[in-house]
């Protein structure tokens, strides 16, 4: 491990000035902030991240959850995972994300992953992950190593010829689901983004996965109220039943009106270089019967763009029938 120094922030602005300030100091030097550290530290490890300082934000008063006065939540971004799917007013109001969250790691994890860690969670890509190997996500321009290599587990959705990696989150499907922001504060202020504007395509630069820039903090996670009358249900599909991410998964929440479906929200992850919302989904399933057919016809829009690799066609049926399960789960 490289070493780097460590200081622990009294409130979101010292963080942000604290960040600013090392990153001026050191002519652009990496600085992160750490919470949970179940990402970070393991990247360091395996030298993945270098960050030349760290910045403990433990203690900011960033761990809670808010009802807002207009209906919704106010999620704060050291709210652990455990304690978020475990929510009252998440389970009631936000089924999906407290399914997504509690499918995610292990029950240890979800202890001490946050929220804004779970946002910002990089790729299980092996290739990104063994520093020995070409990456453009870890070195632009290196190369990458996944498409002429192993690639079962990579997106089939969203890539580009400079990368091919899927994101790992579970919790990020839901929220995309769910339509959520997220509330950013950096040098220039605060600044409130749609998820899904804030996830980038892997286009030319994959090294930039997010809006997020140097010194940015993330700060909270806004929920818009429930759609009256509407159901929600996360389901993913695995090698195995617990502690592994997913080959397939989707969120979806559906509400219907006289056995037509008026309001539809497709996510999904495992696919995806990032959370994969999919209006083409939506737009079969609005104004159409509750049926198998429905359902089937938005499976194969939502993967009608699918460019699979030589080791991962399958996920593209894999997906279809779990978006179908998911949809015909919440419609029943």
């Amino acid at each position: 491990m490289e070493s780097f120094t460590y200081a622990r922030a009294a409130s979101p602005a010292d963080a942000i000035k604290a960040a600013a300030a090392a990153s001026t100091a050191q002519q652009g030097a990496e600085v992160r902030f750490v919470a949970g550290g179940t990402t970070l530290l393991d990247l360091m490890k395996l030298d993945v991240e270098r960050p030349s300082r760290v910045i403990d934000i433990n203690h900011l008063p960033l761990a809670q959850v808010e009802r807002m006065p207009g209906g919704g939540l106010r999620i704060g971004a050291l709210v652990r995972n455990a304690d978020l799917a475990n929510h009252a007013d998440v389970k009631q109001g936000y089924p999906v994300l407290s399914q997504a969250l509690l499918s995610g790691a292990s029950g240890q994890l979800r202890n001490m992953a946050t929220t804004g860690g779970n946002l910002l969670q990089r790729t299980r890509c092996v290739y990104f992950r063994d520093t020995d190997t070409p990456c453009n996500k870890r070195r632009p321009g290196s190369g990458c190593s996944a498409i002429d290599g192993f690639n079962r587990t990579m997106a089939v959705l969203g890539t580009s010829e400079q990368c091919i990696a899927s994101n790992p989150s579970d919790m990020n499907v839901a929220l995309t689901a769910l339509e959520a922001a997220v509330v950013i504060r950096g040098i220039g202020g605060e600044r409130q983004v749609p998820i899904g504007d804030f996830f980038l395509l892997p286009g030319d630069t994959p090294d930039r996965e997010t809006v997020m820039m140097p010194g940015d903090l993330i700060t909270h996670v806004i929920l818009p109220p429930p759609q009256d009358g509407a159901r929600s249900h996360y389901l993913k599909l695995r090698d195995r039943a617990s502690y592994e991410f997913a080959l397939a998964s989707a969120a979806v929440v559906l509400a219907t009106d006289k056995g037509a479906i008026r309001h539809a929200r497709v996510a999904l992850g495992g696919v995806g270089t990032r959370p994969w919302r999919s209006p083409e989904a939506e737009r079969a399933l609005l104004g159409q019967p509750a049926t198998p057919a429905t359902f089937a016809a938005a499976a194969a829009a939502a993967l009608r763009d699918a460019k699979p690799q030589s080791q991962n066609g399958f996920k593209v049926e894999l997906a279809k029938r779990c978006l179908i399960n998911a949809l015909t789960t919440v419609a029943a």
